[in-house]
């Protein structure tokens, strides 16, 4: 019987819950004895030029080694490698828009490193780096997207232009001419940081001129790829271990700008060096998500269908271009959503401001692309009075016409959406919620409910030629190993590949190690982002563990003096024999301990034809006390269709996440700063981060339809519930006070953004 499919509970966790992760602040490997700690000092102006850095008081510190600038980059070829982010390119991103490890003569954002403090301990650095004083001569701040792009205070004043990449929307208005209805929005899909539990840290010894780096990462082999670049060095000096890993959202993907510091450093000086940030650090510094003003237009005839829709897209690149122009082009890719329409129009800007640079989080560009096209499905709902629950089955991409290409380019693979749509509304009991919403209504309650539906599909593996790696090698112990390009951070990777060689090599998961993180191990691989580990990773790990049961097959037949044909590998015992003959039964360790070398080995790679679209529909229900504008969800039910589920148990958790993210933006996250680029958020007692007392128990409901682009029939599934509960919790706060006159609420959807929208409404009505 196969273990796929059946609730395994995670392998990783006895080790976590009992003797604790082992992270890189935690490392007390030989390398790193007697490691110096480095320090940032950081700018505290938003934008400003420096004139001057005076460094003798830290220096005259007790403990303190040096203090660096990027005066002290001599060994670095210029221009200043760009950013840690990888976009895929190894080329730097140079010319006026070229971003410098260390600030060289201006600083963009509240934050920006401009000279780090060499120390015996992290408190003597501190201590130190407050003495560092740096001359600043301030400068004008461009804050927000609309006013970046007015250019008339320029970042970069060699460019010419803060809107560093455009691909303008087009501008036809035939289309909405033909339509009954038309309707347009403004939209702030606000700023949000990544907060992972563990912040960003690294650690970097360099001996006999090679380069050891710990760090918490989501790509071991990207961030080698990234550190030869940015160092000048070849691959092979360098080694990336990626230990256990505190959450990562995208934020971690590849390795940053602070961390190449860091390794430049060790290098410099040659000590082993050490660096943790502190959460305000991280909030300050580590790049943050979303942050797009969009403008949508929609239109349609009166009987509910949606013949156009158009997105202009602005996006906060924050203070340099670190994923170049990927996340508004994900979001223009993305734009239609699961609605078949016949004329979509779709362009993006991406604008330099005095703000932290913006990267990938959970979904990236996804997302906002999801919340654009449901909040305009809603208010195309409400011009025309039709229930949107119904506006959404009348536009849906039909089952029959898949593999469907959007307007926008993308190839949808597989796609039920009125099914996906029915289930959840039927487990909701949308029509007595509705009935429930009326009584509230015509009674005048105080505390009115509201029902927001939000059907969404998305794009996983976004890159699938890239691929990824897997060995596998089984030794005359009977044990296995596997050896994955593919990067654990919490998604359950050891528990899901060990349940992938089980079943085909019918090994046990307790005799099956998983190694991932590990350059020098695996030296060629891909990470975890973009929701694309199991397709691809997992697709690997099945992949070498075919052929190596076909190895050993060989051999088997061999020992057995038996044709392969007449092999069999029976998976329940991990017993290879003549078929019907169980009495000529040998096992993994017989079969391993016949070869040459005593193991059976598979190294291979998996890349798909093109990527997969997840797809579902989210169903939540909210409280909004009238009075003071609190809203409160009670209910959330979803339908997330990532094709085959492997293991539910790792599904759900990836799900339970995903929504608890995507309803914080919805109502509490927002980044915030004030006039002068100063951020407000810069703690966790100013950033509302979401926590169990705001959310309800989820109501998850299953649904499989199988992709034909890998043998596991599976899609992405780490970032569904980010992308469909955002607008299913916006779009219900804004139903619960829409018969008040409210026609929209920007996101957070916070009691006083929610009291202030029932109040112009109710001062609209009198007038």
């Amino acid at each position: 019987m196969s273990i796929l499919g059946t609730r395994v509970i995670r392998t990783e966790d006895p080790r976590l819950l009992t003797a604790g992760g082992v992270y890189v602040d935690d490392l007390r490997t030989p390398e790193l004895n007697g490691a110096a700690h480095l320090t940032f000092v950081r700018s505290p102006l938003a934008h400003a030029r420096i004139t001057g850095i005076d460094a003798s008081a830290a220096l005259a510190e007790p403990g303190v080694i040096a203090v660096l600038t990027v005066a002290d980059m001599d060994d670095l070829a210029p221009p200043p490698p760009s950013s840690g982010e990888w976009d895929g390119s190894p080329a730097p991103l140079g010319g006026p828009w070229a971003e410098p490890l260390l600030a060289i003569d201006t600083v963009r954002f509240v934050g920006e490193p401009v000279a780090v403090v060499i120390s015996d301990g992290s408190y003597q650095g501190e201590d130190a780096a407050d003495l560092v004083s740096v001359d600043y001569e301030p400068l004008p701040v461009v804050l927000g997207p609309a006013a970046a792009v007015a250019d008339e205070i320029l970042l970069f004043p060699a460019a010419g232009t803060n809107v560093a990449i455009a691909n303008p929307v087009p501008t036809d208005d035939a289309p909405f001419d033909a339509c009954e209805v038309v309707v347009e929005q403004e939209i702030v899909n606000q700023r949000v940081a990544c907060l992972p539990m563990e912040g960003r840290a690294s650690a970097v010894s360099y001996e006999n001129g090679k380069l050891t780096v710990w760090a918490s990462s989501q790509n071991a082999q990207v961030s080698r790829f990234i550190l030869a670049g940015a160092l000048g060095m070849a691959p092979e000096q360098i080694r990336v271990v990626v230990p256990d890993v505190g959450g990562g959202f995208g934020a971690k993907v590849g390795i940053d700008r602070d961390t190449i510091t860091l390794a430049w450093a060790a290098r410099k000086t040659g000590r082993s060096l050490r660096w943790a940030e502190t959460r305000s650090e991280n909030l300050l510094a580590m790049t943050q998500g979303r942050a797009q003003l969009q403008h949508i237009k929609i239109g349609g005839s009166r009987d509910g269908r949606i013949l156009a829709y158009r997105i202009d897209v602005i996006q906060d690149a924050g203070a340099y271009q670190r994923v170049g122009g990927l996340l508004p082009f994900l979001t223009c890719l993305m734009a239609p959503g699961v609605y078949d329409i016949a004329d979509v129009q779709a362009g993006f800007r991406q604008a330099v401001t005095n703000t932290t640079p913006i990267g990938a989080y959970r979904g990236a560009g996804r997302p906002e692309a999801t919340a654009a096209v449901e909040r305009a499905v809603d208010l195309f709902a409400a011009e025309i009075g039709m229930d949107p629950a119904e506006v959404r089955r009348r536009n849906f991409i039909a089952p029959d016409k898949f593999p469907f290409q959007t307007k926008t380019g993308a190839m949808y693979d597989t796609g039920r959406y009125e099914e996906a749509l029915d289930k959840a509304l039927a487990a909701a009991g949308y029509e007595q919620l509705r009935e429930e919403q009326r009584r509230r209504r015509a009674s005048g309650d105080p505390r009115q409910l509201g029902i927001g539906v939000s059907s969404y599909v998305e794009i996983t593996a976004p890159d699938p030629d890239a691929g990824e790696t897997a060995k596998i090698e089984v030794t005359d112990d009977g044990s296995a190993t596997v050896y994955t390009g593919s990067s654990a951070h919490g998604q359950g990777h050891h528990t899901a590949w060990a349940m992938l060689v089980q079943d085909e090599l019918g090994i046990p998961m307790d005799r099956i190690t998983v190694i991932h993180g590990d350059t020098d191990l695996i030296p060629a691989g891909v990470g975890t982002y973009g929701s694309r580990s199991l397709q691809l990773g997992g697709s690997a790990v099945h992949k070498a563990a075919v052929e190596v049961k076909d190895e050993a097959r060989r051999h088997a037949a061999e020992m057995l003096e038996a044709a392969e044909a007449d092999v069999v590998l029976e998976t329940s015992t991990g017993l290879w024999q003549v078929r019907g003959d169980p009495d000529t039964a040998l096992s993994w360790a017989q079969v391993a301990g016949h070869t040459s070398g005593g193991s059976l080995i598979a190294d291979v790679s998996f890349a798909q034809e093109r990527p997969t679209f997840p797809f579902g529909t989210h169903v939540s229900v909210v409280e909004v006390d009238t009075e003071t504008g609190q809203a409160k969800m009670v209910r959330h039910v979803t339908v997330d269709d990532a094709g085959i589920v492997m293991n539910p148990v790792l599904t759900e958790g990836q799900r339970h996440g995903g929504i608890a993210q995507g309803a914080a933006q919805a109502l509490l996250e927002e980044v915030l700063y004030d006039a002068d680029g100063n951020p407000l958020t810069s703690t966790l007692a100013d950033y509302a981060a979401i926590t169990a007392a705001e959310l309800p128990s989820y109501e998850l409901l299953t649904s499989e339809t199988p992709t034909d682009l890998n043998p596991l029939g599976v899609k992405g599934i780490g970032e569904a519930g980010t992308i469909g509960s955002t607008p299913a919790v916006q779009n219900a706060v804004v139903d619960a006070v829409a018969h008040l006159g409210v026609r929209h609420i920007d996101m957070p959807t916070t009691p006083q953004r929610v009291w202030a929208a029932i109040n112009e409404a109710q001062k609209a009505s009198h007038q």
